[in-house]
């Protein structure tokens, strides 16, 4: 008698134990599907939200830690308003994208995307510090960058950061690279000519995407040729909204447009 009552709460633990596994499986798809909905909506904080959800249950979900990284750096994107209390806005959930990208990394150091939001969350955090910071972070940003590109050659928008990453650093001349590594240590090198390259392999890779032309544009301008940067703003006039900064981008096109007159 004692053995059948043993056996049958044995049988009801485990179905209880597995249903309930189940369903906390499911909680987490669901909630990272929710957040992939709202996301294709342009919804970039209820997104961020339900990855949020996901990972209360599933703390080391691999796919809703890159994706709650990213949409912490979304919504940081489109603060509005300057200043200190916007920028100290941003530099916390840049922070908080640092901290989910590098967890993700942790759980999956094989995939690209833990590696490309690591190196955006730290290029746009340290944006918002000092020159020391910055340099010191460069090195860390661009391995992250070409790791990303090492795990899936078809990353666009890790090609699109690399292109960024040589312009700005091509962007610090002689005399200030001089004083810079005096003050703040060696500072790495890039290029206009690689920026272009990386970009347009960007370009190649995903067309339709406004940022890819609009930074293409900037180097073109770096590099003094006009015509092929005026040809870049004006692409991304025209090219169909598919991001909720894109609204945002075009007119930062114009504004380059409008500046040279061209």
């Amino acid at each position: 008698m004692l053995k059948n009552v043993f056996n049958l709460g044995l049988i009801v633990f485990l179905v209880l134990f597995f249903a309930t596994g189940f369903v906390l499986a499911q909680s987490v798809e669901e909630f990272i599907k929710k957040g992939d909905d709202f996301y294709t909506k342009w919804e970039d904080q209820k997104a961020l939200d339900e990855y949020l959800k996901a990972l209360q249950i599933e703390p080391k979900n691999y796919e809703a830690l890159w994706k709650a990284a990213r949409g912490y750096i979304d919504v940081a994107d489109l603060v509005t308003g300057s200043g200190k209390e916007a920028e100290n806005k941003k530099f916390d959930m840049y922070s908080k994208a640092e901290k989910y990208a590098q967890q993700a990394i942790e759980v999956n150091p094989n995939d690209t995307w833990g590696h490309f939001f690591l190196s955006a969350a730290l290029g746009k955090k340290v944006l918002l510090q000092g020159k020391k910071e910055q340099i010191d972070a460069s090195k860390k940003v661009k391995a992250e960058i070409e790791k990303a590109i090492e795990l899936d050659p078809n990353n666009d928008l890790a090609y699109h950061a690399l292109g960024r990453w040589h312009r700005r650093m091509a962007e610090i001349g002689g005399a200030k690279r001089a004083i810079g590594s005096l003050l703040y240590g060696s500072i790495p090198k890039g290029s206009f000519e690689e920026s272009e390259k990386w970009l347009k392999k960007a370009v190649e890779l995903r067309p339709d995407y406004i940022n890819h032309h609009l930074e293409l544009g900037r180097t073109y301008v770096a590099m003094g040729k006009n015509a092929l940067a005026a040809e870049e703003f004006k692409k991304c006039l025209e090219l169909p909204e598919t991001t909720s900064k894109d609204k945002f981008l075009k007119e930062e096109a114009k504004a380059e447009l409008d500046k040279k007159k061209w």
